[in-house]
């Protein structure tokens, strides 16, 4: 152990040298050219360029600093690109993955090197946990509202791989393994086994509808719907066209209500059926989705009417009758509703059955947390005040429930504090990020204006929590946010960036350099003898200190030392 303790020290030891060796070779270099100067014709040398120089015309000058101008242009250029495109600077990459174990980088092999690769790896194993992509249980309507959007402005509120998404989402939900059994084509003239047959409704089991959902083009899928509604009952071609066929809230509503008649009837054949195989439990299991799906969509219609008190209720009714189908997150419907009712007691219930440590969070839990505690103080907090008195135990529960929202998803404050416009939410988002805190701002906004003074408090604490990006109440913020919700939010909109991303230096360097440079260009073209003469008293001034030294030198050291170490 001593032995080994010895070596490791010598290690260090040499690394350490030949860390700051380079510096004793710069300098031996130096003296060394010094000592031959006389054999090498380095003065004589330096004569010629000297004269060399003063025969050049200003042209060559002003050719140099443009072309010096010019390049440095278009390394900003690519800087910049890059920088935009993937948050870091092409040059600083090079240097660190290629210059760096060049010049002695670390040794990968010491066990305190393989702990942090260790936990790097495990924080980039949360970082994928944490990018995953959830279904906003808020969205909209395509065909009742981003569609109208998309006919007032031009501009597509979707992007194609949120639309993609979503087309997983509902052959995953609306579809199973034997779907490819149960043909609802009329033209195949068979008479199918009772226990095949769904007669209410033969829309989940229609291969009809299984391409429709694969279809790219709305008009194909609006045709595919239509065409299975000629040959049944078929609740997910109602859900398809209330969707996307529907202009208008009330034509949704209506659809989904045949949707309702249809699913139903399903629902409850397949119910009887479910424990007779795996095929009649996937069947129910994908009945089921439907029937939830679709009465969740009819209490956001009675939201979105203006019949709140009818749209709580269904959704209580089916938390209560589906409690383990926790993917659509309805309570999250649920919130927002009660909050519009202002009854904030039933908020409170809710959040204390969901907002448990063992549950994963949202922007909805965290921040309706925030805002009920925010709205026991809020009226008659004042910062100065409470500087100098000392916050309250309900004043400062108040600040860390904002302190736990903000550092959960840091980009919500900018639209609730309208720093930011607002656009329409995705039909995906993903928490933590910039799309999760559109689709919560989008609903919430008017929920934190009605209660007085707590948006005063939440701009009092818009900072936070800037320097805790390592993270204290959750996991250190994850850096593939920035990505993903590029991908899920529209072109026109400017994704929020958290924490915000320094120029690196490089950036900075080349574009005064390339403005440097072009300015001396234009100064050398327009005034060329007035800049030769300065040029000509900065090189004097520059060289002034090393002919100093030089002249220093040489009355120390013998004119004749080299002669002298020849003859030895």
């Amino acid at each position: 152990m001593a032995e080994a303790g010895f070596l490791e020290q010598l290690k260090s030891c040499m690394v350490w040298s030949w860390t700051y060796l380079w510096t004793v070779w710069f300098f031996f270099m130096l003296f060394l050219v010094y000592i031959l100067r006389v054999p090498l014709k380095i003065n004589d040398n330096l004569s010629t360029v000297s004269m060399f120089l003063n025969t050049l015309t200003p042209k060559f000058y002003v050719a140099l600093t443009g072309t010096s101008s010019l390049i440095s242009g278009l390394i900003l250029i690519f800087e910049w690109w890059y920088f935009r495109k993937y948050g870091t600077s092409f040059i600083e990459q090079v240097s660190v993955s290629h210059l760096r174990p060049l010049l002695g980088g670390v040794d990968n092999n010491t066990p305190s090197n393989s702990n942090t690769s260790n936990g790097d790896a495990d924080s980039s194993r949360q970082s994928v946990s944490e990018c995953k992509v959830w279904r906003n249980p808020l969205n909209l309507f395509r065909g009742a509202e981003y569609n109208r959007y998309t006919w007032v402005t031009g501009r597509e509120p979707l992007t194609y791989y949120d639309m993609n998404l979503s087309a997983q989402d509902h052959q995953t939900f609306f579809t199973c393994d034997t779907d490819h059994m149960r043909p609802a084509d009329a033209k195949n003239n068979r008479v199918l086994p009772s226990f095949q047959v769904c007669p209410a409704a033969e829309s989940p089991l229609s291969p009809v509808m299984q391409k429709a959902w694969r279809e790219r083009n709305p008009q194909a899928r609006i045709s595919a719907a239509h065409e299975a509604l000629e040959l049944n009952e078929c609740a997910t071609a109602f859900i398809l066209l209330a969707e996307e066929e529907a202009t208008t809230i009330v034509e949704a509503e209506k659809l989904f209500k045949q949707a309702l008649k249809a699913g139903e009837g399903c629902y409850r054949r397949s119910q009887q059926l479910q424990h007779h195989g795996s095929q009649y439990e996937a069947q129910h299991r994908r009945d089921t989705n439907v029937l939830v799906y679709i009465k969740r969509r009819l209490a956001m219609c009675a939201r979105k009417l203006g019949r709140t008190r009818e749209a709580v209720k269904m959704m209580r009714d089916l938390m209560k009758e589906f409690p383990l189908l926790s993917m659509f997150n309805i309570h999250e419907n649920l919130l927002e509703a009660l909050l519009e009712l202002q009854a904030y007691a039933d908020v409170q219930a809710v959040l204390a059955k969901y907002d448990d440590i063992s549950l994963p969070k949202s922007a909805t839990i965290c921040y309706t947390a925030a805002l009920l505690k925010a709205r026991a103080v809020s009226d008659k907090f004042s910062p100065e005040a409470a500087s100098r008195r000392g916050l309250s135990t309900a004043e400062m529960n108040a600040v860390e429930a904002i302190h736990r929202a903000v550092e959960f998803n840091p980009h919500v404050p900018k639209y609730l504090l309208e720093m930011k416009s607002l656009i329409l939410p995705p039909e995906h988002i993903l928490k933590r990020g910039d799309s999760e805190a559109i689709a919560y701002a989008f609903f919430h906004l008017q929920h934190w204006k009605r209660v007085e003074g707590a948006l005063n408090l939440l701009h009092s604490f818009r900072m936070i929590p800037y320097p805790l990006e390592k993270g204290h109440l959750f996991y250190p913020y994850p850096i593939c946010t920035e990505t993903a919700d590029r991908e899920l939010l529209p072109s026109f909109h400017e994704v929020s960036v958290y924490p915000k991303k320094e120029l690196p230096f490089f950036i900075l360097f080349t574009a005064g350099l390339c403005s440097f440079t072009a300015m001396l260009a234009l100064l050398t073209h327009q005034f060329p003898e007035l800049m030769g003469v300065f040029a000509k008293a900065f090189l004097s001034t520059l060289f002034a200190p090393l002919n100093f030294v030089m002249e220093k030198v040489e009355s120390i050291l013998p004119s004749s030392l080299w002669h002298q170490l020849t003859r030895i």
